[in-house]
């Protein structure tokens, strides 16, 4: 897991959803759009988070476990989460 991975479900969790474009204007994420797409698109591979089209995502239970601290990132299948990518 990356600090931006954090920052985004921190900010889907309270948004109750994102999508690239909203999340790279946030206050908090500074990365570009590219970047939180591929990131978004990891972190559901991981069932963090779900996608329902059109590049929205909400939370998952996993995801707010996660952010929790009830589940650790190394307990997640083929964990390389860590990798910038």
């Amino acid at each position: 897991m990356t600090i931006w991975d954090d920052r985004i479900l921190e900010a889907i969790r309270a948004e109750g959803s994102g999508s690239p474009t909203p999340l790279s204007e946030h206050s908090h994420i500074h990365v570009q759009k590219s970047h939180i797409s591929q990131r978004l698109k990891k972190l559901a591979e991981y069932n963090l988070l779900e996608h329902l089209g059109n590049g929205v995502y909400i939370i998952t239970p996993e995801g707010e476990k996660y952010l929790d601290g009830d589940l650790d990132a190394t307990d997640l299948a083929c964990n390389d989460l860590n990798e910038e990518q």
